[in-house]
Formats: structure tokens, sequence, C-alpha cells
């Protein structure tokens, strides 16, 4: 693998925003959801089927890192289910970087998030928020919205990554893949969860997801791929395979929900130079 890398796509040369974002104040959280993704032993009860299977097929399964990790700066994420986070032993494990749960279609809010994320950056790692969208809950803008009051504003610190939105399949009702919405109105919602994102911090959210269910859900959409990250999710595999249409390299991979640091483990395609680029910038200086 070559040393010399692509940008991801969301680096460009805009100059990062000087204000910091003002915003409501929070108030009390709520009490946590049934679920937020699968709980994670059961998670990890499909990883451990999904880890026979490919042995049953003579593939090899990832007990450690990809070779990918070798050049790359390494993170997690983390939610409610890892509660209070040692982040001074994660630091010193070789975590960077790492997304924080801060909150869930316009209800929830993890209630670990103020510990984790300020004791992430007291530890001198790269920290950001990311938000588990709900699309059939409510309006993108709206859900952006309480994430931003909840957590997930971006300031222009050099250490606070841009916001994210995670969209995968829904917890609560897997019959419903894509939440019922049509392919029309997931691009739509998505765009209107960006668009106020965007007029709040001056940063695209990146977006997490894998490449089966955004093809499924937004028909391959290539709409969001020149102006947002992509953090793209596959679990126990060599590399990323297939992106999403549209995007020709990632930003952030999670390639497992265990490993040496707690939570998700994750690698950033680039340097420790171009993360920190990342957390600074760009922005649109039309943001209030």
């Amino acid at each position: 693998m070559s040393d010399t890398r692509t940008p991801p796509p969301a680096l460009t040369s805009l100059l990062p925003n000087t204000r910091t974002p003002q915003l409501p104040s929070t108030g009390t959280p709520l009490p946590p959801p049934s679920r937020a993704r699968l709980p994670r032993a059961a998670r990890r009860s499909l990883a451990a089927v999904a880890a026979l299977a490919a042995l049953a097929a003579g593939a090899c399964v990832l007990a450690a890192p990809p070779a990918a990790a070798e050049d790359r700066p390494r993170g997690n994420d983390v939610s409610s289910h890892q509660a209070a986070v040692d982040w001074p032993t994660a630091q010193a494990d070789g975590a960077a970087f790492v997304y924080v749960k801060a909150t869930e279609a316009t209800r929830y809010r993890n209630p670990y998030f103020a510990g984790q994320y300020e004791g992430a950056r007291a530890a001198g790692l790269f920290r950001g928020a990311y938000h588990f969208a709900l699309p059939d809950r409510s309006s993108g803008a709206a859900q952006a919205a309480f994430f931003l009051e909840h957590g997930g504003a971006w300031q222009p610190d050099g250490r606070t990554l841009p916001p994210a939105l995670d969209l995968e399949d829904d917890p609560y009702d897997p019959r419903l893949p894509c939440y019922g919405l049509s392919q029309e109105a997931m691009v739509a919602w998505i765009a209107d969860f960006s668009g106020e994102v965007l007029r709040i911090t001056g940063r695209r959210p990146v977006i997490y997801t894998t490449t089966n269910w955004w093809n499924t859900c937004t028909g391959g959409s290539s709409a969001f791929a020149a102006d947002h990250a992509l953090w793209i999710a596959r679990h126990s595999a060599a590399d990323t395979g297939a992106l999403p249409p549209g995007w020709t390299s990632w930003t952030f991979w999670q390639y497992d929900d265990r490993g040496s640091l707690p939570g998700d483990q994750n690698l950033f395609n680039g340097s420790p130079d171009l993360l920190e680029r990342l957390a600074r910038g760009p922005v649109d200086p039309a943001a209030r």
C-alpha cells in the first residue's frame, strides 16, 4: 500500500470559522431507550455467528486490526453501552480520536455523554459527537437541531471533529430497514439534516453507513459524496470493500465492534496532521 493517500473529500481549503455557535441550554437527560443500536451482546452474538460462517468457508477472520491500521491513526466510537470510559488507558492503548453518541431522534440523550466527551478531550484525543438517525420519527432538520443543542455542535478548537450522522437499519423494527421511507424521501431527509448542521455550525456532517444500507435506502445516491466525509462500516474484513456511489475514498472506517479500545474500532484515512486539519475546517463562512 502506498504511503501517499488522497485526502478525504470533505477536506478542502476553506478557512475555519472563528465564532463558536451559541446554542440553547440542554436541560435534563432522558433515560436511555431500550435499544440504540442493537445491544452490544446481541451484536457480538451476530458477529460470532458471522465469524463461524467465515471459518466454515475458509475465510480469514481478523483477530487484530487490519493491515491498513499500521500507518493510520486508530480510534473508537462509544455510546451509553460503554458508560464510564478510562480515557487515559484508551489513549495509552493507541486511541487518537473518538466519536461519542450524543442523541437519537428528538428524545434520547446519552446520559454518559458529557463524561465521555470531555474525558476524551482531557486525555488528548480528538473527539466528535454522532447522532443516531430515526428518519421515521421527525424531520432531518428537527433531529439535527436536537443533536446540536445536546452535544453535537462543532467548535473551532482544533480538537473537535465534525458532527456525524449515523445511518443504519432500524433497531426497533427490522421489518423496516429504511424506516418505511422511499429512496427519494430518505435522500431528502439526509439533505434536511445536513443543511441544518451546515447552517448552525458551518460544517457538513460526516456520514456513517454501510454500502448495503446506502444502496438499499437511498438508491445509491451520489448527491452527498462531494462535500460529506464518509465513515464506512465493514467489520472483520481486510478492507472496506466497495464504497457507496460517488465516494472515491473513505475518511473513517469502522472495522470491528470489539478490540483493544472501548466500543467499536475505527481507522482514520490519513496522517495525524490530516486528522487535525479535519478538526479545524473547512466551514461555510455563511454559517451563523
